[in-house]
């Protein structure tokens, strides 16, 4: 009883005393390309301290890995936390949007900061790393855990804890700080060597390697359409009194949830009204209204709530579907894995879609292809017949939409491009972000259940492909929009986790899928639920719960 039995990848197996740290086993796993900074054991990403209690089969996770890359930056956040606070305890250092490869930091005081303050920063976390401390995961009780983050000024942590109820709370500690743990860092500061922070707008950015790679950082690439957005909302976020999920859930437990949500919706409303007033501004050119973003970004709904306002405005908005113009199945093309590949530009027929444009500019009526999913054949006839008149606007709306090859032969005064992304201000507490991907897979994986009937498995297996295809084909082109739509709502991750989470549960500990699938259910321990009911009917969010009032 007192020895667990150990499986390694080579099909070794071991016993080994109950307790026992997984970073002593690590010599089992042979060479690596890079350091080892956590294993999964029966799938479940865990940090190299954890104590093994039953018997497991382990997999490495080196530094070079998909997962090892987001160890690597959340372990850079957590270096630069630890030395904030000792460079400045009296300040409060925040996290916020992912820019390039790097996150941007700010002071809740909205002091910026100097370059004495950016060198006194680098210098400690490079002291920090050439020591090569120890960051040490275990656990406190709920207690202990309230009143140390009270006292430490971690004000935001300690409301965080409000929602939570497990008698131990997970936290990291270095040189003395602790913070609370959302998942495994490395073992040890030495690791941490290759980083930069770089003075931006009232800021800072803390730049990290690309994915794949831990030993050099690229060049910088600004979004400063993005960054624009990200911070008119962080502004209303600090206005409203809602930038972290702590404060989210003393809304819900306060029973004021539905006034908070109803202004997050009229604002969104407004921010949809002033492109519909941008584009009226330009209805003597703009002909076509382009809307493109990356997977489960509200796309969809924010076209048919944006054909609302240009009516409003007299406008005569037509939706095209960008589908109708994919090429036959045989002509798709394939990708590197030998599949059919639906994310290119080149599987849509993209000469045949630019004369039929032509055409509507010079006056023509035409008859709009018709593509059957099922058959993987488009019929020439059959589908609706266009002719825009003097008031009329086209809306395309799909990934491709900012990219020029789509529309070649359309002068781009007359078109108008609208890029839409789910960037959420909010931040779980100071020192912990909310990626944007992992809102939207959240809400990929409950619409399709809803509509497609597929498990959260599946949705989380074909994830990675989704965000390779959104670097390739969507991010590179996303400054060249007129102007970026934000469509998170502050509030949607409680509304989802009520769908997702039972969703989440179905996936077993024997499935690839686990360890993801655990660290999203320990993310959406952090919310307070929120009832569906409370989501008004044309909101972004019904698209992927349901009972929209659009029709899709």
């Amino acid at each position: 009883m007192n020895e667990i039995e150990v499986r390694f990848p080579d099909g070794n197996i071991i016993k080994t005393m109950y307790g026992t740290r997984v970073e002593s086993l690590l010599d089992h796993f042979g060479k690596q390309d890079s350091a080892i900074v956590a294993v999964k054991a029966n799938n479940e990403l865990l940090a190299l301290s954890t104590r093994l209690e039953v018997n497991a089969s382990l997999e490495p996770v080196p530094l070079g890995s998909p997962e090892g890359t987001s160890i690597y930056r959340r372990s850079l956040s957590f270096l630069l936390a630890v030395a904030a606070k000792e460079l400045f305890p009296d300040r409060t250092l925040q996290v916020g949007h992912s820019l390039g490869h790097g996150y941007y930091y700010s002071f809740s005081d909205e002091k910026k900061p100097t370059p004495e303050e950016l060198a006194a920063l680098t210098g400690r976390m490079k002291e920090l790393v050439g020591k090569n401390i120890p960051i040490r995961f275990f656990y406190l009780s709920y207690a202990d855990a309230l009143e140390h983050f009270t006292k430490n000024n971690q004000a935001d942590t300690a409301l965080l804890l409000e929602q939570q109820s497990k008698s131990m709370v997970p936290v990291n500690e270095c040189d003395g700080f602790i913070d609370v743990s959302i998942a495994p860092l490395v073992p040890k500061t030495g690791l941490l060597s290759v980083f930069e922070l770089m003075p931006y707008e009232n800021g800072f950015l803390l730049r990290f390697p690309p994915s794949g790679n831990y030993t050099t950082l690229d060049p910088f690439e600004d979004s400063p359409k993005i960054f624009a957005v990200y911070k008119e909302y962080k502004k209303w976020g600090r206005i409203v009194g809602v930038h972290s999920v702590g404060n989210l859930n003393a809304l819900v437990a306060s029973r004021i949830i539905r006034e908070f949500i109803q202004i997050a919706e009229a604002f969104q409303q407004k921010k949809l009204a002033e492109i519909a007033d941008a584009i009226y501004e330009r209805r003597d050119s703009v002909k076509v209204v382009l809307i493109a973003g990356p997977s489960s970004s509200g796309k969809t709904t924010t076209a048919k709530r944006l054909v609302i306002q240009l009516r409003v405005l007299g406008l005569d908005p037509i939706p095209v579907s960008l589908d109708d113009y994919y090429v036959n199945h045989d002509k798709t093309p394939i990708d590197e894995e030998g599949k059919p590949d639906y994310e290119c530009l080149e599987a849509l027929d993209v000469e045949y879609l630019n004369e039929q444009l032509v055409d509507l500019l010079k006056g023509k009526e035409i008859e709009t292809p018709s593509y059957d999913f099922k058959t993987g054949m488009r019929r020439e006839t059959g589908g609706k017949k266009i002719q825009l008149g003097r008031r009329s606007v086209l809306i395309l709306e799909g990934i491709h939409g900012l990219n020029d090859k789509l529309t070649s032969h359309i002068d781009r005064a007359r078109k108008f491009k609208l890029y839409v992304s789910a960037l959420t201000q909010l931040n779980l507490d100071d020192h912990n972000r909310i990626p944007t991907s992992d809102n939207r897979l959240i809400r990929r994986m409950v619409r399709d259940y809803q509509f497609r009937g597929n498990s959260a498995a599946g949705t989380i297996r074909m994830w990675p492909s989704v965000q390779r295809g959104e670097k390739k084909h969507i991010f590179p082109y996303q400054d060249r929009a007129d102007i970026a739509f934000n469509s998170a709502l502050d509030y949607e991750l409680s509304v989802l986790k009520v769908y997702a989470e039972p969703l989440l549960k179905s996936v077993k500990p024997t499935m690839p899928e686990y360890a993801e699938a655990v660290r999203l259910l320990a993310f959406l321990e952090n919310f307070a639920p929120i009832p569906s009911q409370y989501v008004p009917s044309q909101s972004i969010l019904r698209e992927f719960i349901g009972d929209s009032e659009f029709k899709y």
